[in-house]
Order: structure tokens, then sequence, then C-alpha cells
């Protein structure tokens, strides 16, 4: 098994002085965008800075929750067509996973390709990376797989041109539906730059549905979707010297059916005052920090984004229930 850790910048010759580097950098940015995010009247925060290490591991609890389908009903689409969804994507293909994290949805996959090219994983974490390609060496000695330590969103994160014959993207989960219609539009362009006319996305999505299922899917019984979100007060107070009192935030999410999303928030309880890397925000009673978006599609507006993108919608799968489907498109 060839296995490489790639960055997409070229290396350098000292690379604990690079590692620093990115760590300051990484530091920045964190810290410029929540300052930019809580200056603005409706205050924000990325949700990608949901996902440090506790926000991942307690997204896995939320995961194995009754009321969150989302990940069940996907891996139960998965199963029951996996043969079908790997004789779609044909023979002899590389498959590249945006965002592959610990890769275990394109192992089964690439188990039922009928011999892969190669796997390329893009991930920010290249901790995780690692041990994925111990585990999945173990299963496909002789797969060829190359990881890439870097950003997905950013179009240079992967330069597909020297790859022979075809390649098909996989974005499965339901990630695309955490970005606007603008940025879903933005991020699917950037994937098919890296393709040519035949190559393929499988892409993941989550389908409109009553609203009482939805709600429930991030307002668990259990309060661990909360403690997800109000862990990144606690990475703001541990990081930027913040001062944020949890128990002064409450925890709520809602479908907004006008814009077919659930958005996730923190409120208010209080009038107060909030410190973050030495500057103060002031609070009402009530107002909000908006964390997160999950906007969901129907069949019609996925086709369209699809199409947008650059995109002919082939075929795609869902559950009995019609809550969630994976699309497989191919550039036109």
């Amino acid at each position: 098994m060839n296995i490489a850790l790639k960055t997409h910048q070229n290396s350098p010759e000292n690379t604990v002085t690079r590692a620093l580097e990115d760590q300051c950098d990484e530091v920045h940015e964190f810290s410029k965008d929540v300052l930019t995010g809580l200056s603005a009247p409706q205050k924000t925060l990325p949700c990608k800075y949901l996902y440090d290490e506790t926000g991942s591991k307690i997204f896995e609890q939320i995961c194995e929750l009754d009321d969150y389908y989302l990940t069940r009903t996907e891996a139960d689409i998965f199963a029951t067509n996996l043969p079908d969804i790997a004789k779609t994507l044909g023979a002899n293909v590389t498959l590249v996973e945006p965002g592959a994290g610990n890769c275990e949805k394109a192992q089964p996959l690439l188990c039922a390709m009928t011999s892969p090219a190669a796997y390329f994983p893009i991930d920010i974490s290249p901790e995780i990376l690692l041990a994925a390609q111990i585990r999945l060496q173990a299963s496909l000695p002789e797969l060829p797989v190359h990881s890439i330590v870097g950003d997905f969103t950013d179009p240079t994160s992967w330069d597909g041109s020297a790859v022979d014959g075809r390649q098909v993207v996989f974005f499965p989960g339901s990630t695309v539906g955490n970005f606007t219609e603008k940025d879903a539009e933005r991020l699917l362009k950037g994937f098919a730059s890296w393709l040519k006319p035949g190559d393929g996305l499988l892409l993941g999505a989550d389908l409109v549905k009553d609203s009482v299922v939805l709600e429930r899917a991030y307002h668990d019984n259990e309060h661990v979707t909360e403690a997800f979100n109000k862990n990144l007060l606690q990475r703001i107070n541990r990081e930027l010297n913040g001062n944020f009192e949890l128990e002064s935030f409450a925890h709520r999410a809602f479908y907004h059916p006008l814009r077919q999303r659930v958005e996730m928030h923190l409120v208010s309880l209080k009038a107060q005052q909030v410190r973050v890397a030495g500057i103060e925000f002031q609070f009402a009673e009530g107002e909000t920090i908006h964390t997160e978006n999950s906007h969901k599609y129907t069949d019609e507006s996925l086709t369209a984004l699809l199409n947008r993108a650059g995109f002919v919608s082939c075929r795609h799968w869902t559950d009995n229930n019609n809550h969630f489907a994976i699309y497989y498109a191919e550039i036109s």
C-alpha cells in the first residue's frame, strides 16, 4: 500500500518552524472570525469551529442518538444499495474525499468498488488521516492512499490534473447543508473544477421533512447537542481568553420553513457583557449567536444546485421514509 501524507503546499526544510507558523495562522484566523462574527448586528460564529477535538467527540455522541436520524439513515442507504452504487461509479476510479475525517464512510465503498485506482482523503487533521491510513492498509493492502492535509473549501487543496482515468468526488453526510445557497454552489463549483467531463460526484443530502423530526434531531432530550453548541464558547474562553458564562446561554434549534433550514443559536439569558481577546461585547436578554445552519433539500432544489455547479444528476438513492438521499452526478 502506498501511503503518502501530503500537503497542497511545498514542504519547507524546517517542518517544525512551518508547524508553528501554521498554528499561529490558525489562532489568528480563529480570533479574526470570532471577533468579526460577534461584532455583526446578528452575532454569528462559523460552524467549522464547532468541530475541535472535544466538539468532534461530542458530535460522535450525537450521531448515536435515537433522534439524530441522519447518520443512521445514510448508513442504511449505503448498506442497502452499496453494490448498485459501486457499479454506478464504475471500475478503476480514483476516489477523492473532501473532509474525509476518519474515512469510515469511504472504506466500505472502496471495498465494494471494482479495482479502485487510488484514494485521496482531504482533511485538516494529519493525525486523523494517519490513523485512517493504518486501518485502510489492513483492509485494502493494494490500494494506493495519498492523504492530503488541507481545507477542502479551498479549491487549490486538490489538483486532479495528473490523475489518469475517471475521478469521483465523495462528499457524504449532510455537510453541503451547512453552507448557504451561494456558498454551497461555490463549493460544488470548486469540486467541479477538479474534474473533467464524465467524472462524478457522490453527494449526501438531508431532505425536507416534518419540522418535528428535524427539530428533535438538533435539540435532543439528552442535551448532547446543547453541550456541542456550548463547547464553542468554552473553546473561545480557552483559546481567546474569553469569559463566557455557559450557564448564561441556552441552546436553541428550530426549523425555518421558508429558508428550508434548521438554525442553531445560543441565546443570552440576561443582559450581559462578555470579553473576548480583550474586546467587550454587549448582549441583550434574548439576543442570540447564530452558530450553524443545516439546509434541507427537495429533489428539485438539489438537482438545480447541481446543475448550477456544472453537474448533471444521474440518479439517487433514498430511504423508505424519504428522509435522506445520496446523489450521483457527473460533469456535463
